[in-house]
């Protein structure tokens, strides 16, 4: 399968662009929040998003309001608001947690875990899409230091997802890190492909 991934575009027409055109080669497309500035034309970009053909799978940053960009998912078919759900596609299960990015801990997150391990299957990969980065990482650092989320971190040493995608540093577009033997990326507003 291949997938394109993209968070942080922030309405930006050329990354949206440049996911578009990347798009056309991908099987799944996972959003990790941000795609506006505080919500300034979301029913123009979630439109473009559906426009784009493909399955989305996208979550909210913390320039959406989760409701907001839940209900506005809802009008359009291409698209799947995943915060706190499951998507499944050939033996590989897509979790999806959004909002946030700026806590070192995540009570939240942590209890929603637990879920996760519930659902996931021996066997079947595991993709994560999250808006802040784990903490420790090279996806997390600002000025030097590391701002990420240890509750993320957390979870991916012990649950050992295959992917994780992430987004919220700016700085930190682009680059991609391991936890153990997870991989972690920040795929920047103009999207990269991976093969799962």
């Amino acid at each position: 399968m291949r997938i394109l991934a993209f968070t942080d575009h922030h309405g930006d027409a050329h990354a949206l662009a440049k996911v578009k055109k990347k798009s056309k080669k991908a099987d799944l497309i996972l959003c990790g929040g941000d795609i506006t500035i505080f919500e300034n034309h979301l029913k123009r970009i979630v439109r473009e998003l559906n426009g784009l053909g493909k399955k989305v799978l996208l979550i909210h940053g913390n320039h959406e309001d989760e409701r907001t960009l839940r209900k506005e998912c809802e009008h359009h078919r291409n698209l799947t608001f995943l915060h706190k759900k499951f998507y499944e596609q050939d033996d590989v299960l897509f979790v999806g947690y959004g909002g946030g990015g700026f806590a070192p801990r995540d009570g939240e997150f942590e209890e929603f875990s637990k879920k996760i391990k519930t659902r996931h299957k021996k066997g079947q990969k595991l993709v994560v899409i999250l808006h802040g980065p784990p903490h420790g990482t090279k996806v997390d650092i600002v000025m030097g230091d590391h701002v990420g989320s240890k509750s993320y971190a957390n979870f991916i040493r012990k649950q050992k997802p295959d992917l994780v995608i992430c987004g919220h540093i700016h700085d930190c577009n682009h680059r991609h890190d391991m936890i153990g033997k997870s991989i972690v990326v920040n795929p920047g507003p103009d999207g990269k492909m991976m093969d799962l």
